[in-house]
């Protein structure tokens, strides 16, 4: 049959298969053939078709029989169901048998609920039973059984998580067993009220064994404890018990820092057994500071021991429990009232302190053995941690008293100055015996000079210097907090000594200068502190020690309080300046009586200033900002005269005589600049004269002279450029010269030349 699903190919069947070719199409002969070819093909696929349905006669047989029995099945099947239908139709069984069994559902499920509920009934019956159980059990004495059943009644009735799906009679249920559980803890509680009190006049502790309940005798404190226990109030029934050791026997032994006798009795009473504890003083007070605080630790161990024997029954989750609600209350109170007080003042005392360092872990040893605080929990082991941290509370000690030492020097510094007001020349680190003073002269570190500083600044370098001398000898943790113990006392300072003297800060007084001098000297020694002492540092702090960061900050601040005295006081001179009304009119006596007082004033100014600055500032600062004062006098008095657009004769007599006598009462303020500038102190720099550090000194003497010089001599100095190298401008002599010279030709022919003489520069230039 694979003839069948061949395709026949037309150009197989041609002559000449190009029949796609559009410009040859096919003749009639081709037509003609391929029919005649076509035809011969169908007869041969005809025949084999013919052949293969006979070879295979008896399968197509068989498939056509199968067909015919499918068919005859299918019919009757349809017929089948047909009948079905019909009799569905005409009876509905399926609506009874519906009906049927929803009945039967609704059935199941009333026995179904019926039976829980029974089972809850007996469920609820059996709980309301063991509650009256525990209430009857209380009533007889017999509160462990009565505690037993309350914890397994918890886990039902509490701490069940199906609170909202829970019937309401187990809410009322509940309730009952709460007021069950508060009784019974009223009961333990009051059996423990009466087991364990103090009598403060015997300074006794009483543990009683033998109780009472509701008028049941001879229940006993060890089944007190395990009822506890087993409702699980033994933190809240041991509480006050715990309370009570504290306040009455831990207290008196930590607090007493003597030794304790412990007396340890049990005896046969009427009232069952008991035991005691007595607490009596012991003779010698100072035991503790010799053994270390070993017998103090005794002590606590025999009052811990009766607590475990007598208390606790040696029991340990009841041990720790107890420890709990104690050992916080007790580890402070030995850290506070006996290993803090302990802690050594001086270096040297620490390999001392390993005494009651020892002495402190063996007390933690026993405790863990008694087990009063748990073996492996390291927080427990509090009083080890403190001690073995010793070395930092003596550092950290030590860092609080010298920063209250600073802070109180500091506090207590009143910047007052010597009558004299210089003292001793050294240097404030070497001079270990100093007396105290107010202030004295010091050498700078860095430079040549020398300067005058407060007692503030001298005390605070000399506790640095200590407290730097202290990091050398000790151990890296203590060096470290000394360290920045030192740093926080230099930054005390910065903090302190501005806010203090404020008001002083804000007018002209030697409190101001010398908080100058104190920020340039401390600048200079902090840099000088890493050189001197780096090599005797602890190895692991040299890369951390610091201390050149601190030095720009007091540098800017005396820069900082230096101008701000310096625009103080040309605030001040230019206020006494603006007396003068700009010089105009002084032929006139009163205008003239008005401008020599505002230079009185400006020399009165000066003076004070030459006082205070030339005593106590440093010869390189004395020199700058004594010659930015002066320059600003000089300037604003030039400027002023330069200004006048009208000037008599007889008036520049007056101002010439005004500026010469400037000149004479300021000789001695000039003469201290140039002194300064001439004792060899500065010699890191050239020599300057008084014209290079006061230009505006040379332009006011040479205004005096121009006062009463003629017209072309004033033009020749122009032109020779005298008046240029005096600091004059073309326009200031220009306005100058028809100030004072009436309007000429020669006024004329003079100013020309002069801005002539302009042009003529300009273009060379």
């Amino acid at each position: 049959m694979d003839v069948l699903f061949n395709s026949i190919d037309v150009r197989d069947l041609l002559s000449s298969p190009n029949i796609d070719d559009v410009n040859s199409p096919l003749s009639a002969p081709d037509l003609r053939l391929l029919i005649d070819r076509l035809q011969v093909r169908s007869v041969d696929i005809k025949s084999k078709v013919r052949q293969y349905i006979l070879s295979h006669y008896s399968e197509f047989s068989t498939l056509f029989s199968q067909c015919s029995n499918v068919v005859s099945k299918s019919e009757n099947l349809s017929s089948q169901v047909s009948d079905l239908i019909q009799l569905i139709s005409d009876h509905p069984v399926e609506a009874q048998s519906k009906a049927v069994i929803d009945e039967i559902l609704v059935k199941n499920r009333e026995v179904k609920e019926k039976r829980e509920l029974l089972g809850l009934l007996d469920v609820i019956l059996e709980l309301n039973d063991r509650l009256r159980f525990v209430k009857e059990e209380i009533k007889v004495g017999r509160v462990e059984q009565a505690a037993e059943v309350l914890r397994e009644l918890k886990a039902v009735l509490v701490t069940s998580n199906d609170e909202e799906k829970q019937p309401l009679v187990y809410g009322l249920l509940k309730d009952e067993w709460t007021e069950c559980f508060e009784e019974m803890q009223e009961v333990l509680l009051q059996c423990m009220d009466n087991a364990v009190w103090f009598e403060q006049e015997n300074n006794t502790v009483y543990l009683k064994y033998q109780l009472s309940i509701r008028d049941v005798d001879g229940v006993e404190l060890q089944t007190i404890l395990k009822a506890m226990d087993a409702v699980g109030i033994m933190d809240y029934g041991l509480a006050k018990v715990a309370d009570l050791m504290i306040k009455h026997v831990i207290v008196p032994v930590v607090s007493f820092r003597s030794t304790i006798v412990v007396e340890w009795i049990n005896q046969e009473s009427g009232n069952g057994v008991k035991a005691n504890l007595k607490i009596c003083p012991s003779a010698d007070p100072n035991v503790d500071s010799i053994d270390g605080g070993g017998s103090m630790y005794s002590v606590l161990i025999d009052v811990v021991k009766f607590i475990s024997k007598s208390l606790c029954f040696e029991n340990s989750t009841w041990m720790l429990c107890f420890g709990k609600l104690t050992w916080p209350r007790m580890s402070d109170l030995i850290v506070s009232s006996f290993l803090s007080k302990n802690v050594p003042d001086d270096a040297s005392e620490l390999a001392d302190f390993q005494k009651i360092v020892k002495c402190t872990s063996n007390f933690e040893a026993s405790l863990k053995e008694l087990m009063f605080i748990a073996s492996s929990d390291g927080k427990d082991e509090r009083l080890s941690k403190f001690a073995d941290n010793v070395e930092v509370h003596f550092a950290s000690r030590k860092k609080v008293e010298i920063l209250a030492k600073a802070r109180n020097q500091l506090l207590q510094s009143d910047f007052r100055l010597p009558e004299d007001g210089t003292r001793r020349n050294s240097k404030v680190k070497d001079d270990d015996n100093a007396e105290s003073s107010s202030d004295f002269v010091v050498d700078l570190l860095f430079t040549s000079e020398r300067c005058v500083v407060s007692d503030a600044a001298s005390r605070l370098m000399k506790l640095v210097h200590g407290t730097l001398k202290d990091v050398c000898l000790s151990s890296s943790r203590v060096g470290l907090e000394f360290y920045h113990a030192s740093r926080d006392s230099l930054l005390l300072y910065e903090a302190i000594i501005p806010v203090k003297f404020e008001r002083q800060l804000d007018s002209i007084n030697h409190s101001a200068v010398l908080i100058h001098n104190d920020c340039h000297y401390l600048s200079q020694e902090i840099l000088g502190l890493a050189f001197e002492y780096r090599s005797d540092f602890p190895a692991s702090m040299k890369d951390l020690v610091v201390f050149a960061d601190l030095a720009p900050r007091f540098q800017m601040l005396a820069e900082e309080v230096l101008q701000r005295q310096i625009k103080l006081v040309i605030y001040n001179l230019k206020q006494a300046i603006d007396g003068a009304d700009g010089f105009q009119n002084t032929h006139q006596m009163k205008q003239y009586e008005s401008a020599k007082l505002s230079i009185d004033q400006v020399i009165f100014i000066l003076e004070k200033v030459y006082i205070i600055w030339h005593r106590l500032l440093l010869p390189s600062a004395y020199k700058r900002s004594m010659s930015m004062v002066l320059e600003e006098v000089f300037s604003r008095i030039a400027n002023d005269i330069l200004l006048l657009d009208d000037i008599a004769a007889e008036e520049t007599l007056q101002l010439q005589r005004l500026i010469h006598l400037l000149f004479e009462n300021l000789s001695s303020f000039l003469d201290s600049v140039l002194a300064i500038n001439q004792t060899g102190k500065l010699q890191e720099s050239p020599a300057q004269t008084l014209d290079d550090l006061i230009p505006s000194l040379r332009k006011l003497r040479k205004l005096a002279d121009l006062l009463d010089m003629p017209l072309k001599s004033i033009t020749a100095a122009w032109e020779t450029d005298e008046l240029a190298n005096h600091g004059f401008k073309q326009s200031e002599v220009e306005d100058f010269i028809r100030a004072i010279f009436a309007d000429s030709p020669l006024r004329k022919e003079c100013l020309r030349r002069i801005e002539s003489r302009y042009y003529q520069a300009f273009s060379d230039s």
